[in-house]
């Protein structure tokens, strides 16, 4: 894929990421905060002005725990009218007037209720739409009855920091495994709690589970906590709020573990897996969604939403032992941020594709047009003698 950062003029302008009306961008909660900040940093890197945008909260938006990220923020949604530039709305946000066509990440599943699906199938009618894998593309094209075809794809990416970080020494004697996802339903932490006393890494080796506080700031997440840190195997940690830390984090690991629900949710794509194996970690994550696309060489896809799959998973990776140097260094070259950036600024710099809502006006002038006159009969010829 080529790069722009040297020979390619700069045509886009300035580039905003509209985060959720209302809401603070927290750190070290989720793939969607990383994939933002990381395209927002790399583009002023490459000297393209880009910001995060921030609505209804003031300067207490999240901007202390970025300070190399340039923050702008608005009073209320209808000020996104007043923005001069690229629009790119990075989750749900109401229906609102941009003085040029506006984009939408498509960074999680479409929703299940029917209200639900009627309000954001509405959202997204006129806006450009990009998904972060083959897999939201399919999911979201079926969802707003659309060709998959005008959907982009912008994968994400793993910081470089990731696959420099250097890893101590693997404990022959135990398997450290690491759950790095948010504490909600949806990423599995039941399954992994299910799976805890089923012995994972064989009898012949200990092990031990750490997770993280990443989502502990929501209610459920606070409860999901309370049972992690009351259980006898398993290790909570603060949450990490850096790429550098949780690149850190995981290096002291030997395996991380996405047990993703599928019941209810399907993870889009999986930054956390590309992460891990870009840090030398093994991977073994549910076979659903779009996890299998972030496949480096390291990763064991194990049946979704069955702890007994997960420890069989577990032991499998176990078995192949550390990942070998040659790996890593293949993984580090997949899924990169230039890669990720250089993708975004071609969808950018391409011609508008067809929205939804162009897509339904096109076919009421159609079915408006007048009909046709019936065709009227040629007259025979005469047989000739």
């Amino acid at each position: 894929m080529p790069s722009y950062r040297d020979d390619r003029q700069k045509t886009i302008g300035n580039i905003y990421f509209v985060w959720n009306p209302y809401q603070p961008l927290p750190a070290g909660t989720g793939g969607t905060e990383n994939y933002t900040i990381g395209h927002v940093r790399e583009l002023n890197r490459r000297g393209i002005k880009a910001h995060v945008v921030t609505i209804g909260v003031g300067l207490t938006d999240g901007r202390d725990e970025f300070t190399d990220i340039p923050f702008v923020s608005l009073a209320s949604v209808a000020d996104v009218d007043d923005l001069d530039g690229v629009v790119i709305f990075v989750a749900e946000f109401p229906v609102v007037a941009t003085r040029r066509p506006a984009y939408q990440m498509l960074h999680v599943p479409p929703p299940g209720a029917d209200v639900d699906r009627v309000r954001i199938a509405a959202t997204m009618q006129d806006r450009s739409l990009i998904a972060t894998s083959r897999f939201a593309a399919g999911l979201w094209a079926e969802f707003l009855d659309v060709d998959v075809d005008t959907i982009s794809i912008v994968y994400p990416y793993a910081e470089l920091c990731f696959s420099t970080e250097v890893r101590p020494p693997a404990d022959d004697a135990e398997i450290r495994i690491l759950y790095a996802g948010r504490l909600s339903p949806e990423k599995g932490i039941y399954t992994l709690l299910a799976m805890l006393d089923l012995v994972p890494a064989g009898r012949d080796r200990s092990f031990t589970c750490t997770a993280t506080t990443a989502g502990a700031d929501k209610p459920h997440g606070r409860n999901i906590q309370r049972v992690l840190e009351a259980h006898p195997r398993v290790r909570v940690v603060p949450r990490r709020t850096t790429p550098r830390s949780m690149a850190t984090l995981m290096a002291q690991h030997d395996i991380i573990v996405m047990p993703s629900n599928s019941q209810y949710w399907h993870e889009t794509f999986g930054i956390v897996s590309i992460e891990a194996q870009h840090s030398g970690c093994r991977v073994v994550a549910s076979d659903d969604g779009g996890l299998p696309e972030t496949d480096c060489g390291s990763i064991t896809l194990v049946a979704p939403d069955n702890p007994a799959a997960l420890a069989r998973g577990i032991h499998d990776a176990t078995a192949l032992g550390p990942v070998d140097e040659l790996v890593r260094i293949n993984a580090a070259a997949r899924f990169t941020v230039d890669h990720s950036v250089d993708g975004l600024i071609d969808v950018l710099l391409m011609p508008s594709s067809i929205t939804p809502a162009a897509v339904v006006r096109d076919l009421e002038t159609l079915v408006l047009l007048p009909a046709a006159d019936d065709p009227r009969e040629l007259a025979t010829l005469p047989t000739p003698v």
